[in-house]
């Protein structure tokens, strides 16, 4: 039996893929930094099937430990401090978890000898103020946010970590994906709870920034699979997983709230507080590389994807309303 160890368990990324895992058979370990919380959160059908481990990312001498007791065949890394509205939050403190943490897990399959083969959850952020789109592995990266430079800085190691000590690591460079289990404050999800709560006359309006911004969004889920199948390979390498399709947030408000009925115009109020500068160039992926040679492809669509959110708070919304 393969063993995998998800770093970040209890996130969106990492509960997608501890399922993705679990489903295939893995003995699977989760890596947290709250073992008691992380059991709360793992679905029912997880929780007697997953090995929780407590470490601290910036402690190198526990993260060897881990490795060293554990030797994993797979290590998956969705462990990071906030993106979205929280990118230029403790810009120090997001150095050290997305950036120099990732060195420590480095060093410890490095310095354990083990072959582990390691995946990062990279991000789009990295590419920042592209000058031309869609953007792919060659695309070169000028990121305009703690967030996307420290991610830059772990995506950078890890080429040097393949070059250098001959490690089985590669990122995934992963634009926005969503799912039902995003947080309230990512802009999807907030648009998605609030068509569930106008529909359910718990609310009158939303109020969000320019709609006219475009990003490159996909399923959480579909992405992780991209995760496990790059792992697959004999090869490891650096990919793009994107649609390779832009969608405006005007575009995420219109399935949603078409979804319940609604018309968006009718209850999307304009914040001016929340503008952000104009982009020229937008932050779609070219998936091209990850189409051709791992064969992966996004399963669930735009459309879908929103359609399920929606869905999701709608049951949530309800199930609070009648004490469930």
């Amino acid at each position: 039996m393969a063993k995998a160890m998800v770093i970040g368990i209890t996130g969106q990324d990492g509960l997608y893929l501890t399922e993705l895992l679990a489903g295939k058979g893995y003995e699977i370990v989760g890596v947290t930094r709250d073992v008691a919380r992380a059991r709360s959160k793992l679905p029912e059908e997880l929780s007697t099937n997953v090995e929780l481990e407590e470490w601290d990312m910036l402690d190198p001498a526990r993260v060897l430990r881990l490795f060293d007791m554990h030797h994993p065949d797979e290590a998956y890394n969705c462990a990071a401090r906030a993106s979205g509205i929280g990118m230029f939050d403790d810009p120090a403190g997001i150095a050290l978890t997305n950036g120099v943490a990732v060195t420590h897990i480095l060093e410890a399959i490095r310095a354990t000898g083990a072959a582990t083969r390691f995946c990062q959850a990279s991000s789009s952020e990295m590419f920042g103020e592209p000058t031309s789109s869609p953007q792919s592995e060659q695309t070169p990266c000028k990121p305009r946010s703690p967030y996307g430079a420290a991610k830059l800085y772990a995506h950078a190691l890890i080429d040097i970590y393949r070059r250098a000590h001959g490690l089985h690591a590669c990122s995934a460079v992963l634009f926005n994906h969503e799912s039902p289990r995003r947080p309230l404050h990512f802009v999807t999800r907030k648009i998605s709870n609030a068509a569930a709560e106008i529909a359910l006359g718990l609310t009158v309006e939303l109020r969000l920034g320019s709609v006219t911004a475009r990003r490159d969004w996909g399923y959480a889920g579909d992405y992780v699979r991209a995760m496990w199948m790059m792992l697959q390979s004999q090869v490891a390498d650096d990919f793009v997983i994107a649609t390779g399709v832009g969608h405006s947030v005007s575009e995420i408000c219109d399935v949603a709230f078409r979804h319940v009925g609604l018309e968006y115009r009718d209850y999307v109020r304009s914040d001016t507080s929340s503008y952000r500068h104009d982009e020229r160039v937008h932050l779609v992926g070219n998936p091209r590389k990850a189409n051709t040679q791992l064969g992966w492809t996004p399963a669930v669509s735009f459309e879908d994807l929103i359609r399920m959110m929606v869905d999701s708070d709608l049951a949530a919304l309800r199930s609070v309303r009648h004490g469930t």
